[in-house]
């Protein structure tokens, strides 16, 4: 309850911003629908070292996923150091989630959608998962933002839009699914 009405509070806050500022919703508008429209070379520079760093602070902590996935006492009777393993872990997660979110706004659905879709195509460990998902995350991505600017040019739809309505479909269809046949 207390998530609601902190969500719905801050949502009123929004508001009363966007009334008393309202030259900052174009700003808004575009973070909120999530879109590649406004990355710019150098953007394009410092997302790429951002994700260079993700992905070495995933490679270091590869190994403590494969332990983890094993469950925390079975990681713990194997000499894994829990909080240091979780502290690698959340940092290379937050460092490629907020340099992309910084530039791109709100892009629903690929993080969720991408490893499912691995998990359907191959077998892999979890250190596997995080990189064939980081992979797979940037290619479903790129196909939405070529399909939103292509499918109703010369209007370009919103990136985020499109993810929102792919990956909602398809992890609805993967909810409804038997349970031994999830991916």
């Amino acid at each position: 309850m207390a998530g609601v009405v902190v969500g719905v509070v801050l949502s009123a806050a929004t508001s009363a911003l966007m009334l008393m500022v309202p030259q900052a919703w174009n700003s808004f508008q575009s973070f909120m629908l999530g879109t590649t429209q406004t990355l710019d070379v150098q953007a394009i520079r410092t997302l790429g070292l951002g994700l260079c760093a993700a992905v070495v602070l995933a490679l270091v902590a590869g190994r403590a996923l494969d332990v983890l996935s094993l469950g925390e006492s079975t990681a713990l009777s194997l000499g894994l150091d829990l909080g240091r393993s979780r502290t690698w872990l959340l940092l290379s997660m937050t460092l490629a989630t907020s340099l992309a979110v910084s530039h791109t706004g709100l892009i629903a659905f690929v993080g969720l959608a991408a490893p499912h879709l691995v998990r359907s195509m191959v077998r892999v460990r979890p250190s596997q998962l995080a990189l064939l998902s980081a992979c797979a995350g940037g290619l479903l991505l790129t196909l939405a933002d070529l399909v939103s600017r292509w499918w109703w040019a010369p209007l370009e739809w919103p990136v985020g839009v499109l993810t929102a309505l792919m990956g909602g479909l398809y992890l609805l269809y993967q909810l409804n699914r038997p349970a031994g046949k999830v991916a």
